[in-house]
């Protein structure tokens, strides 16, 4: 799970930024090598979707994975923001953007105009990323903006991928948040 990164930052790696950074980047430079090979070799992407294709969407046929996308921001957030920032933020993106996905598609009843997305998938994403913050000890108000953070780039409809979303968004409300409280 994608869990594994914040959580390696955080207990492995003991928010050593420096190495987070320097694997984080080194990972993300190979699957760019492997995601642009994949695109333009045509009996590669076939191998590939043969092994991966349970676990892709149809969309990542033609396009980036999420993975590719998720590490991306890994190597921006450990770049650009305080430590228990990033991991609250790659936090809420595998665990709210998950709650949301299934929560909406087994019990969403309330579509968002012109979207896929719904308002009991939100209302998860939002529950879960607010109480993974506080479990974790984060203040309540950090915690509230950057679960509301995460949850309005889930729900939007800005198309970008929810892997940059969701921890940029929530990322930047929680460290503005730090500074002005």
């Amino acid at each position: 799970s994608s869990l594994i990164i914040p959580l390696g930052y955080r207990y492995v790696l003991n928010y050593n930024r420096n190495l987070m950074f320097s694997i984080m980047l080194v990972v993300f430079i190979l699957m760019l090598v492997v995601e642009f090979y994949r695109l333009w070799q045509k009996s590669f992407r076939k191998t590939f979707w043969l092994i991966f294709g349970m676990v892709l969407r149809h969309k990542e046929l033609y396009d980036f994975t999420g993975a590719t996308y998720l590490f991306f921001s890994s190597v921006i957030c450990i770049a650009f923001f305080p430590p228990e920032v990033t991991f609250f933020a790659l936090c809420f993106l595998s665990l709210g953007d998950t709650s949301a996905a299934l929560v909406g598609l087994n019990f969403g009843k309330r579509k968002y105009k012109n979207s896929n997305k719904t308002l009991e998938g939100s209302l998860a994403c939002f529950i879960v990323c607010f109480v993974f913050a506080l479990c974790f000890k984060a203040d309540p108000v950090i915690a509230l903006i950057g679960a509301l953070g995460a949850t309005l780039a889930e729900a939007s409809r800005i198309r970008i991928d929810d892997n940059i979303k969701i921890p940029f968004l929530s990322a930047i409300l929680m460290t503005l948040a730090g500074i002005f409280i």
